[in-house]
């Protein structure tokens, strides 16, 4: 079997903001980035330009289109996966939906769950397969479009591995990242989505993402 995609980008920036309450934990800003200078009263001024996820635009299982205007003041954890992954797939869905179970009431989080095999996994495919999680789209979305934009996606702007390999049961090679995503598109946290302990540290983040969002726009109203 081929060897996962090594995570090297996450290592190139792992940010902690400056707060005045240094013992408040808070998530990173993963991924490649970029700086920014820009002349201020005639000196230079650094800043610094973080990755973001690209726009995209793909079917979900009520055949409606999902962009980042769905998610747009959002935070949302992505994944990928197959309808037919005779693998990893049951055991992420088994964690996700425990992710989708705390946080299906709360307008300000989404799930997106991109199929690797959109060939095989149509809008009813994947209809039947929410349906039998019990999952409605509000909250969790299950993705199809494009083969090799998704590919594009997971590989080049999530840093996941996803890719069709013959050799490997299901005709498909991909992780079980769970990815946490803020409402700016940044990643700020990656997650192993066979590791119920590190589900568990993904949904203690997604509350941290929550209330930093909160304190945020509490201060733009100010």
């Amino acid at each position: 079997m081929k060897k996962l995609l090594v995570y090297a980008a996450f290592g190139l920036a792992i940010f902690s903001a400056c707060t005045s309450e240094p013992q408040e934990r808070q998530l990173p800003i993963l991924g490649p980035r970029t700086p920014d200078v820009k002349m201020v009263e005639g000196k230079p001024v650094v800043d610094t330009i973080y990755h973001t996820i690209p726009d995209f635009a793909f079917l979900d299982q009520d055949s409606q289109w999902v962009t980042p205007k769905t998610v747009e003041g959002k935070i949302y954890v992505a994944d990928f996966f197959f309808t037919s992954c005779p693998s990893i797939c049951p055991k992420m869905k088994s964690q996700m939906l425990r992710v989708y179970e705390k946080f299906k009431g709360n307008p300000n989080v989404a799930l997106l769950s991109h199929s690797i095999d959109p060939r095989h996994d149509t809008v009813a495919v994947l209809r039947d397969y929410a349906d039998r999680l019990g999952v409605k789209s509000d909250t969790w979305h299950f993705l199809t479009g494009d083969r090799d934009s998704i590919m594009d996606l997971a590989q080049k702007h999530y840093f996941v591995t996803a890719m069709q390999d013959e050799s490997v049961p299901g005709g498909f090679e991909h992780t079980d990242g769970f990815l946490l995503i803020d409402e700016q598109r940044r990643i700020r946290g990656h997650y192993h989505g066979l590791d119920e302990e590190d589900v568990d540290r993904l949904m203690q983040d997604m509350e941290l993402l929550l209330a930093e969002q909160k304190n945020k726009n509490g201060q733009g109203k100010k």
